[in-house]
């Protein structure tokens, strides 16, 4: 590893130099950055994905939602449409990509979502769309500083802090690790379900936060299995004696296949693709011949949540018929020592910031 280290380092050192230019033309105010009279809370990561952006985003919404109300902004990575997308029930993840589709059906009622890759261009449409909106969510926008959100989270995996990442191509980090001071919080995420106080310490201490940032704590719980194409939910002490194919195109799938390691008896294999892979007829059909292999009749077909959004048509729905094929939902969670402080700091950014009449 340290010797591709060595021969990727001309790379990433033009890599750096651009990042570099690039952050002070907005640091000396050479590059313009719009910031709009409501509040507008952004949650980002310095890696290429994989930090639990969207199950932060929802936690978000179920926090605010009651009382306000928000509008999320995405890109929309992999939808095939370009531009400014307002999301409807007619959406599809082709249309606005995986993610947005999957907060836009779980909220349907209290949340409206766009998509565009530029969040500045977004933002004034998203408003037009839905001007009742006195909240926006920004889904992965920290590196686009052409927009000003007013509270800047930023996301790092417990098992890959962004202080033990290297700059791509070397390591998995867009951004050089001191970009992360632009940040007004940081969480770690996917942390270990019991993680004592003097853990938290030591790594509050290796990201070194400024007098200013205040760092938090968050963890996974995954649900029920609920199915693809249907209704029905099943516990996994009902199944835990059945064997499972799994399935996924995330950018990191490492807690989705310990969770199903841990819970079922026995995993066939985890049939992996690009993160927002887009599934095709023949991807079903390999998925089937692991499945079809396996000679009892207690077996599950398991996949995430997001990958499940990608499955929709009638083409999906005749291959897998009668197939036990269920998606794993997750939320996230923080920690009773810091979870109060958090919904604080939200409530009063969200308060102090409130859109003027």
């Amino acid at each position: 590893m340290i010797l591709v280290r060595i021969i990727l380092a001309p790379l990433v050192l033009v890599y750096a130099i651009l990042l570099l230019l690039r952050n002070l033309l907005y640091d000396f105010k050479l590059l313009g950055s719009v910031k709009f009279d409501l509040p507008v809370i952004n949650v980002g990561n310095l890696a290429f994905g994989g930090t639990g952006k969207t199950p932060h985003i929802e936690y978000l919404i179920r926090l605010l939602s009651s009382k306000h109300k928000v509008a999320m902004l995405s890109r929309g990575y992999k939808r095939v449409t370009r531009g400014y997308v307002f999301a409807n029930e007619q959406s599809d993840a082709e249309m606005i990509g995986d993610e947005p589709l999957q907060i836009k059906r779980k909220f349907a009622d209290t949340i409206e979502v766009g998509v565009c890759e530029q969040r500045v261009i977004g933002v004034p449409n998203l408003l037009y769309d839905a001007p009742e909106t006195d909240i926006v969510l920004l889904d992965d926008a920290f590196q686009h500083r052409a927009i000003t959100a007013g509270l800047n989270i930023l996301l790092t995996d417990y098992n890959n802090l962004f202080t033990r990442d290297y700059l791509a191509p070397a390591g998995t980090l867009r951004e050089y690790r001191f970009a992360y001071k632009r940040a007004h919080a940081i969480v770690v995420t996917k942390c270990p379900q019991v993680l004592n106080s003097e853990e938290m310490k030591k790594l509050e201490s290796e990201i070194n936060p400024t007098e200013n940032q205040k760092i938090f704590f968050s963890f996974q719980n995954f649900g029920d299995l609920k199915s693809v194409f249907g209704d029905e939910t099943i516990t996994q002490n009902e199944f835990k004696n059945h064997t499972v194919v799994l399935f996924s195109g995330i950018a990191n799938a490492t807690s989705f296949e310990n969770y199903i390691s841990s819970h079922f008896k026995n995993t066939i294999t985890h049939i992996k693709f690009a993160d927002h892979h887009h599934y095709t007829i023949e991807d079903a059909e390999r998925i089937l011949r692991f499945y079809d292999e396996e000679a009892s009749d207690k077996k599950l077909i398991i996949t995430t949540e997001k990958d499940a959004m990608r499955l929709e048509g009638d083409e999906f729905k005749t291959i897998f018929k009668n197939k036990n094929l269920f998606y794993l939902p997750l939320e996230i969670d923080f920690f009773d020592s810091s979870k109060n402080e958090f919904n604080t700091m939200i409530f009063d950014y969200v308060e102090a910031n409130k859109r003027s009449n």
